[in-house]
């Protein structure tokens, strides 16, 4: 009961997908926020499309109606980071998973150094977005699935974007 996603270029922060991260005490995941451009209007349209579907599957576990703070994957950076200039003019999502994601190169070769991917490199992903009901929180969220290194960006201290 997942849609599955694979975005265009987008932006990785916050990227743990070689080890796992606890976050405020809980369960070790692997995550990355993708940092989209509202621009990518193919990307954008692809992830609501998924989020309205997971939203209509999801009501036989929200006790047969969709709940009225039900919470959504896709946040506007604008509204939500307005002071990280890495999120202006973007959407972003947080994708995480209990396994350690899948991580290639252009060639689709496997990446196993921890530092090819890190913060304001470019990658593609791919999501899986599934509704859910988990200790009262009822939503919709993106699991992580696998990434695809695309290149660098200017201004992060690795050169040219490629």
């Amino acid at each position: 009961m997942s849609i599955k996603v694979i975005t265009g270029k987008v932006r990785a922060s916050f990227v743990h997908v070689f080890k796992p991260q606890s976050i405020n005490g809980s369960e070790p995941k692997y995550s990355c926020s993708l940092i989209i451009p509202k621009s990518d209007t193919v990307t954008v349209g692809k992830i609501r499309e998924a989020i309205e579907q997971a939203r209509q599957e999801g009501v036989p576990k929200w006790g047969g109606k969709i709940p009225p703070n039900l919470k959504l994957p896709l946040r506007d950076g604008d509204v939500d980071r307005p002071e990280d200039p890495a999120y202006a003019d973007s959407y972003f999502i947080n994708a995480t998973s209990q396994e350690q994601p899948g991580v290639v190169d252009r060639k689709r070769v496997k990446i196993t150094d921890p530092l090819a991917i890190y913060s304001g490199c470019y990658i593609r992903a791919s999501i899986n977005i599934y509704p859910f009901n988990a200790n009262g929180n009822r939503g919709i969220a993106a699991g992580l699935s696998n990434i695809q290194f695309c290149g660098i960006l200017v201004g992060v201290g690795r050169g040219a974007s490629r």
